[in-house]
């Protein structure tokens, strides 16, 4: 039996080098991101870096994701140190990403994102906000709510007895990857502990900054829902 297993997970080992190896030579072994970064660097006057954009790839940014599908984003592993220069981005944002890696990893990222940004540049973050997560086990709901959580079940609890909060949260916590579920003070402190200032929340698809205003993908979800579920955090890198 063991040796069933250990040939099993050979195989899937040896299946995911393949896989890695194709993707490399596809990417000309870091030549097409080397030629990305340098093509952004040099014709951006305002330098914006998105993370883990998967297919909401931002006219004008420099796209980014863990492995891309198209030849115009960036190759980018958030949990490892990012191939950028220092102080070089007037604005990093991600939406939707940092959920999917762990605590400490996030951490890294954020401290990454404060290494490549100018002084004075802003992050903006969006993510699953846990005081929503709870929400939908917790206390009367609203008509959103309902609709939220029949919406969930129907397409990702199908497994679930009934439209009922439990499920929903039980799946929400473990589905898509997801690695950490922020609050605002947990990504307060988070940001603020890579070293980030004025931090402050901020409403869906709306900053201070034109640049920041209107990222936020809610096509991607019914009307309401995406701005139900996030929370989204702006800080700024010190002069």
């Amino acid at each position: 039996m063991k040796n069933r297993v250990k040939g099993a997970l050979d195989h899937v080992g040896l299946l995911d080098a393949v896989r890695r190896t194709k993707w490399n030579i596809k990417r000309g072994f870091g030549r097409t991101d080397r030629a990305l970064i340098e093509r952004h660097l040099a014709s951006s006057p305002v330098r914006k870096l998105q993370l883990g954009c998967g297919s909401n790839k931002l006219p004008g940014w420099l796209n980014s994701d863990l492995f891309p599908s198209a030849a115009d984003v960036l190759h980018l592993d958030a949990t490892s140190v990012f191939p950028l220069p220092s102080n070089t981005f007037h604005f990093v944002f991600s939406e939707h990403m940092i959920e999917h890696i762990p605590y400490t990893a996030g951490q890294m990222m954020l401290e990454e994102c404060y290494r490549v940004l100018k002084p004075g540049g802003t992050i903006r973050v969006s993510t699953p906000d846990l005081n929503f997560v709870v929400g939908l086990y917790q206390g009367e709901k609203s008509d959103l709510q309902k609709a939220y959580i029949k919406w969930s079940t129907d397409n990702f609890v199908k497994w679930a007895p009934d439209a009922s909060g439990s499920y929903v949260v039980n799946n929400f916590v473990r589905d898509w990857g997801h690695q950490f579920i922020y609050d605002e003070k947990s990504l307060s402190r988070s940001l603020g502990s890579a070293r980030f200032s004025n931090i402050k929340r901020c409403s869906l698809n709306i900053s201070d900054h034109d640049e920041l205003s209107g990222l936020e993908n809610e096509t991607r979800m019914p009307v309401g829902f995406l701005k139900l579920e996030t929370i989204t955090m702006e800080a700024t890198k010190p002069l």
